[in-house]
């Protein structure tokens, strides 16, 4: 091996990876173009009722088990939707998971009501259920558990507690399609399941989302909800154009439905690669001191939609803080080639829109609905210690997704060993002028 192949490329040696052997998701297949020449052909590219869109509900809610399905045209939209069909309003108070995307909190400020956070899991970095209910208080009106970048949360317990409360759970599965707990699909265990189809997502269609139940209420409601509030006429099947509440614009359309049920057709194959390449990049990291790898408790599924280590740097016996440690490293190992950087860099009641609450035009509003009332939302980073103290040590590392395999796996832990034996150098190099991350490519965005 040359002197340069064994100096960090930090310091100016050879990389192990190039972005070459990187292979971009998602994956087209004939079956997608399949479906997507079917709409070119029919000439029908939109409505709620048209054919792929109403093919991918019935599909879904058959792959997941549940009794209906709601296209929707973002799994945003589908939160919010089923916030809405719950009757959720201003002064309720909804609780999820400090550490998550912003759509688990802001669907609740989007139906005026006010998002409650309760901390994480150290392991799973899903809600944790032991902390679950000293955030209800009377005005608590759902859950939303967030089964967190592919790994589902502990559902048993919240289930319980939310049945002692009497409160709706909405299961937030934007990303993790496929995923199950104790042989559960995920997003048939409340009364309503949310998904994502946007186009990094195990399930992809470009964008959309959807909406599960068993309830047909609900259903009816999802129904409402989606087309603007419009009746639809009981004979006829056609719109009245009158709204008997209010509704939204929140309609999938036929090409990215299309392309959704060819993905379908490979999802389970494709999440068996993600969960191959984790398993095998799990094994090798583990043995290398100070590197934690993502854990999946007994009786889950974990479909990978991320793969996140985190770094412990007094058991890599490195004398630092663990966010410098950690971003020490994410810039070695990026500098050897590696795809890696963080997704969420803080919880999100750390973010500024819940720090200023400014809520809409500056009002305050919804928060000051209570506020009014003497009582207070306090959004302390400090409350949710064990979600500070992962977004302080965690980064993603990329590439998992199928059709990268084994080989790409090699590479990549290889990245890791070359910078492992060199951490004293790495620390050295933690305020260098780099920066991190995946290109959009590699996760089929522009």
């Amino acid at each position: 091996m040359s002197s340069r192949s064994q100096t960090l490329a930090i310091a100016g040696g050879q990389p192990v990876l190039r972005r070459s052997d990187y292979r971009n998701w998602p994956l087209i297949t004939a079956d997608d173009r399949r479906f997507i020449n079917e709409v070119l052909d029919s000439g029908v590219v939109a409505g709620g009722t048209a054919p792929q869109s109403s093919a991918l509900e019935k599909e879904w809610a058959a792959y997941v088990g549940a009794k209906h399905c709601l296209t929707t045209v973002s799994g945003t939209s589908a939160l919010h939707m089923a916030l809405a069909a719950f009757g959720i309003g201003p002064g309720d108070e909804v609780i999820t998971s400090a550490f998550t995307f912003l759509a688990s909190a802001s669907c609740v400020l989007h139906q005026n009501a006010i998002p409650v956070f309760v901390d994480i899991d150290p392991k799973t970095y899903c809600m944790d259920p032991a902390k679950l209910e000293a955030a209800i208080t009377p005005r608590t009106k759902a859950i939303i558990p967030v089964h967190i970048q592919g790994l589902p949360a502990d559902m048993d317990p919240i289930l319980e507690i939310a049945k002692k409360h009497k409160l709706f759970v909405i299961e937030d599965a934007c990303q993790a399609h496929g995923a199950e707990y104790k042989g559960r699909k995920v997003g048939t265990m409340g009364q309503i399941g949310t998904f994502s189809l946007n186009n990094t997502k195990n399930l992809c269609g470009g964008e959309g989302g959807l909406f599960t139940t068993d309830d047909e209420n609900l259903l009816k409601k999802g129904v409402l909800l989606r087309c603007f509030g419009d009746e639809v006429d009981e004979v006829s099947h056609r719109r009245i154009y009158n709204a008997s509440i209010l509704g939204y614009m929140y309609r999938n359309q036929e090409l990215p439905a299309a392309l959704a049920r060819g993905q379908l057709l490979h999802l389970d194959e494709n999440n068996a690669v993600r969960i191959a390449n984790a398993n095998n990049l799990s094994r090798e990291l583990a043995r290398l001191p100070g590197v934690i790898p993502p854990h999946c408790p007994p009786g889950y599924k974990h479909v990978y939609w991320m793969y996140n280590v985190r770094f412990d740097p007094a058991k890599a016996g490195v004398n630092c803080s663990a966010r410098t440690f950690r971003i020490a490293v994410e810039k070695a190992l990026y500098k050897e080639g590696l795809l890696i950087g963080q997704w969420q860099t803080m919880p999100v009641p750390a973010q500024d829109l819940f720090q200023s609450k400014l809520g809409y035009g500056s009002s305050h509003f919804p928060w000051s609905v209570n506020e009014s009332k003497g009582i207070i939302y306090d959004y302390n980073p400090a409350q949710f210690p064990v979600a500070q103290a992962l977004c302080d040590s965690y980064t993603v590392v990329y590439g998992v997704h199928p059709p990268n395999g084994q080989e790409l796996m090699e590479k990549i832990v290889a990245g890791f060993r070359k910078v492992w034996a060199r951490l004293d150098e790495v620390v050295a190099h933690a305020e260098d002028a780099i920066y991190p991350g995946a290109d959009a490519k590699l996760l089929g965005t522009g």
